[in-house]
Protein backbone atom coordinates (compact mmCIF):
# COMPACT_ATOMS: atom_id res chain seq x y z
CA UNK A 1 0.00 0.00 0.00
CA UNK A 2 0.92 3.49 -0.66
CA UNK A 3 0.08 6.25 2.10
CA UNK A 4 1.08 9.74 1.57
CA UNK A 5 -0.76 13.16 3.58
CA UNK A 6 -1.13 16.34 2.21
CA UNK A 7 -2.30 19.83 3.64
CA UNK A 8 -4.07 22.65 1.99
CA UNK A 9 -5.69 25.69 3.19
CA UNK A 10 -9.27 26.38 2.37
CA UNK A 11 -9.56 30.06 0.51
CA UNK A 12 -12.55 32.20 0.84
CA UNK A 13 -12.98 31.71 -3.10
CA UNK A 14 -13.74 28.25 -2.67
CA UNK A 15 -16.80 28.89 -0.23
CA UNK A 16 -20.47 29.54 -1.14
CA UNK A 17 -22.83 31.44 0.70
CA UNK A 18 -23.33 29.36 3.66
CA UNK A 19 -19.19 29.67 4.26
CA UNK A 20 -18.88 25.69 3.26
CA UNK A 21 -16.46 24.51 0.86
CA UNK A 22 -18.23 24.55 -2.57
CA UNK A 23 -19.00 20.84 -3.22
CA UNK A 24 -17.15 21.23 -6.77
CA UNK A 25 -14.07 22.11 -5.18
CA UNK A 26 -13.44 18.48 -3.97
CA UNK A 27 -12.63 17.13 -7.06
CA UNK A 28 -9.80 19.89 -7.56
CA UNK A 29 -8.50 18.93 -3.76
CA UNK A 30 -8.54 15.02 -4.90
CA UNK A 31 -6.71 15.93 -8.03
CA UNK A 32 -3.74 18.24 -5.65
CA UNK A 33 -3.50 15.46 -3.16
CA UNK A 34 -3.12 12.75 -6.10
CA UNK A 35 -0.12 15.41 -7.74
CA UNK A 36 1.02 15.30 -4.23
CA UNK A 37 1.42 11.47 -4.30
CA UNK A 38 3.63 11.09 -6.58
CA UNK A 39 5.35 13.91 -5.64
CA UNK A 40 6.42 12.50 -2.84
CA UNK A 41 7.14 9.75 -4.13
CA UNK A 42 9.18 11.33 -6.20
CA UNK A 43 7.96 11.48 -9.79
CA UNK A 44 6.34 14.97 -10.26
CA UNK A 45 3.14 14.33 -12.76
CA UNK A 46 4.94 16.11 -15.21
CA UNK A 47 7.27 13.78 -15.54
CA UNK A 48 4.44 10.95 -16.07
CA UNK A 49 3.11 13.27 -18.83
CA UNK A 50 6.33 14.39 -20.17
CA UNK A 51 7.47 10.05 -20.91
CA UNK A 52 3.49 9.88 -22.80
CA UNK A 53 1.51 8.80 -20.23
CA UNK A 54 -1.88 10.60 -19.55
CA UNK A 55 -4.10 9.25 -16.64
CA UNK A 56 -7.81 10.05 -17.12
CA UNK A 57 -10.40 10.04 -14.33
CA UNK A 58 -12.98 7.48 -15.22
CA UNK A 59 -14.56 7.14 -11.87
CA UNK A 60 -15.43 9.43 -8.95
CA UNK A 61 -17.34 8.56 -6.01
CA UNK A 62 -17.43 11.35 -2.84
CA UNK A 63 -19.16 10.76 0.36
CA UNK A 64 -19.63 13.98 2.42
CA UNK A 65 -19.46 13.20 6.38
CA UNK A 66 -18.89 17.01 7.48
CA UNK A 67 -18.34 20.24 6.42
CA UNK A 68 -15.18 22.36 6.01
CA UNK A 69 -15.02 25.99 6.09
CA UNK A 70 -12.93 29.21 5.05
CA UNK A 71 -8.98 28.80 6.41
CA UNK A 72 -9.63 25.64 7.86
CA UNK A 73 -6.32 23.62 7.34
CA UNK A 74 -7.08 20.83 5.40
CA UNK A 75 -5.44 17.42 5.78
CA UNK A 76 -5.78 14.75 2.85
CA UNK A 77 -4.73 11.28 3.20
CA UNK A 78 -4.50 9.73 -0.21
CA UNK A 79 -4.05 5.52 -0.55
CA UNK A 80 -3.18 3.37 -3.24
CA UNK A 81 -4.11 -0.04 -1.66
CA UNK A 82 -3.74 -2.47 -4.84
CA UNK A 83 -1.18 -2.44 -7.42
CA UNK A 84 -2.46 -0.81 -10.87
CA UNK A 85 -3.00 -3.11 -14.14
CA UNK A 86 -4.73 -0.41 -16.52
CA UNK A 87 -6.64 1.32 -13.79
CA UNK A 88 -5.14 2.90 -10.78
CA UNK A 89 -7.56 3.16 -8.02
CA UNK A 90 -6.74 6.53 -5.18
CA UNK A 91 -8.77 6.60 -2.13
CA UNK A 92 -8.99 9.32 0.07
CA UNK A 93 -9.87 10.59 3.91
CA UNK A 94 -10.09 14.38 4.50
CA UNK A 95 -10.19 15.47 8.46
CA UNK A 96 -10.44 19.34 9.29
CA UNK A 97 -8.37 21.07 11.85
CA UNK A 98 -9.76 19.47 14.84
CA UNK A 99 -8.54 15.79 13.06
CA UNK A 100 -12.32 15.00 12.74
CA UNK A 101 -12.95 12.92 9.17
CA UNK A 102 -14.98 14.78 7.00
CA UNK A 103 -14.91 13.63 3.89
CA UNK A 104 -13.99 9.96 2.02
CA UNK A 105 -13.87 9.67 -1.62
CA UNK A 106 -12.39 7.46 -4.07
CA UNK A 107 -11.03 7.86 -7.72
CA UNK A 108 -10.33 5.45 -10.35
CA UNK A 109 -8.25 6.44 -13.57
CA UNK A 110 -6.31 4.77 -16.37
CA UNK A 111 -3.32 4.56 -18.11
CA UNK A 112 -3.16 6.11 -21.58
CA UNK A 113 -0.76 6.40 -24.07
CA UNK A 114 -0.80 9.95 -25.54
CA UNK A 115 0.55 9.15 -28.66
CA UNK A 116 -1.86 6.72 -29.87
CA UNK A 117 -4.85 7.72 -27.57
CA UNK A 118 -5.31 4.11 -26.17
CA UNK A 119 -5.60 2.47 -22.96
CA UNK A 120 -2.46 0.77 -21.54
CA UNK A 121 -1.53 -1.48 -19.00
CA UNK A 122 0.35 0.31 -15.89
CA UNK A 123 3.89 1.44 -17.51
CA UNK A 124 6.79 -0.29 -16.48
CA UNK A 125 8.55 3.20 -14.53
CA UNK A 126 5.16 3.44 -12.32
CA UNK A 127 5.36 -0.12 -11.62
CA UNK A 128 8.73 0.18 -10.55
CA UNK A 129 8.37 3.38 -8.77
CA UNK A 130 5.25 1.67 -6.82
CA UNK A 131 6.69 -1.34 -5.83
CA UNK A 132 9.91 0.44 -4.42
CA UNK A 133 7.58 2.68 -2.22
CA UNK A 134 4.94 -0.34 -1.43
CA UNK A 135 4.22 -0.85 1.96
CA UNK A 136 2.36 -3.65 3.75
CA UNK A 137 -1.38 -3.03 4.79
CA UNK A 138 -1.59 -1.54 8.34
CA UNK A 139 -5.17 -2.27 9.74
Amino acid sequence: MIHTTHSLRVRYGETDAMKYVYYGNYAEYLEVARVELFRQLGMPYNDIENRGIWLPVSEYHIKYLKPAFYDELLEIHTRIKEMPGVRIVFEYEIFNSEKKKITEASTTLFFLDANTQKVVKCPLFLQQLLERHWQPATK
